[in-house]
């Protein structure tokens, strides 16, 4: 007795050929997005989570939504934590004339921050006002000069904290990325600078002037100090208070992002730079001019360089002299 006859198309279809097989059985390689955000290496170091696990908070964040009376908020964003035990970190914000952004800016600060330190450039529209209503326990600093290096010599000198961080009160700079740069500093990093090129960082705010110039100082310094920056004007920036000593602001403006990266490197210190993302600001007019303070950072950076020579000049005069002098008193009957 025969059995069932099996047609060719049936035997088709119960046995794939070695085309579908290949399909259903290879593993789907992710795209580099999803690699950025599943493949998370098993129990990372401190170090590498600082650097590798940014990319994924970065993708997370979600652009500021107006609220119905006007003002910015998260809601739904859980609220971050500085995960350093025992490190007090104080944040400090050179503002003026930001009242509209510091609500957004605000909300999204760490909840165990040890002070926020506003640092108010003699605003006219209410900004130390705003500031006290939204956080009663920020420490403002009258500024006494002006510009923002000057603003942020003023309110490094006011932090208790063991870490500083410096960022923007405008909304450019995301104050949930502070523990991402608390993390790299616990990790044995002494500075840690925020970079939009890096792997996770990105920008919606620069304009191909600003890229090309930031693009053109930043190989500057690289070649004349041996640095390996990737992102020199940015000031979104984290490190130990012990570095201060190092860095002596003595430049009013913008170019103090620049001075400051480069007298840490002067110094020998360890930098790590991790992923920031920069937004456009939310409010207001942006106290920046592309061309002015592009020659400003120029200039200080040709100054800097000029000290160091003239500082080498003078230690080599020193020692030659010093060698002259020990010569004379070896000699027989010199006392």
């Amino acid at each position: 007795m025969t059995g069932p006859q099996t047609s060719s198309n049936d035997r088709a279809a119960q046995e794939p050929s070695p085309r579908d097989h290949a399909v259903r059985t290879a593993p789907q390689e992710p795209s580099p997005r999803d690699h950025a955000v599943r493949a998370a290496p098993q129990e990372p170091s401190p170090r590498s989570h600082a650097v590798r696990a940014a990319p994924r908070r970065t993708l997370q964040l979600a652009p500021p939504q107006p609220e119905q009376g006007g003002e910015l908020f998260v809601s739904d964003q859980p609220s971050v934590r500085i995960e350093c035990e025992g490190v007090r970190v104080s944040a400090v914000i050179p503002a003026r004339n930001e009242a509209g952004n510091l609500a957004y800016v605000f909300g999204r600060l760490p909840d165990d921050l040890h002070e926020l330190i506003l640092v108010d450039g003699h605003s006219t529209d209410g900004t130390v006002e705003e500031a006290r209503r939204l956080r009663p326990d920020v420490k403002v600093v009258h500024q006494q000069g002006h510009g923002k290096g000057d603003a942020l010599s003023e309110g490094f000198a006011a932090a208790t904290g063991e870490v500083i961080v410096m960022l923007d009160a405008d909304g450019s700079t995301d104050p949930r990325e502070i523990p991402r740069f608390v993390a790299a500093l616990c990790a044995g990093a002494d500075f840690v600078k925020g970079s939009r090129y890096a792997q996770g960082g990105g920008s919606s705010d620069l304009t191909p002037p600003r890229r090309i110039g930031n693009s053109l100082l930043c190989g500057l310094v690289n070649t004349l100090y041996g640095t390996h920056y990737t992102d020199l004007c940015y000031g979104y920036n984290a490190f130990w208070g012990r570095c201060l000593p190092y860095i002596r602001l003595d430049v009013p403006g913008f170019e103090v992002e620049t001075l400051i990266n480069v007298r840490i490197a002067r110094a020998g210190l360890l930098i790590q730079e991790v992923p920031s993302y920069e937004r456009p600001r939310l409010e207001g007019t942006s106290n920046l001019k592309a061309v002015r303070d592009g020659l400003q950072i120029l200039r200080t950076i040709g100054l800097e360089r000029m000290r160091i020579s003239q500082r080498r000049g003078l230690t080599a005069l020193r020692d030659s002299n010093l060698a002259v002098l020990a010569g004379l008193l070896r000699r027989p009957g010199s006392r």
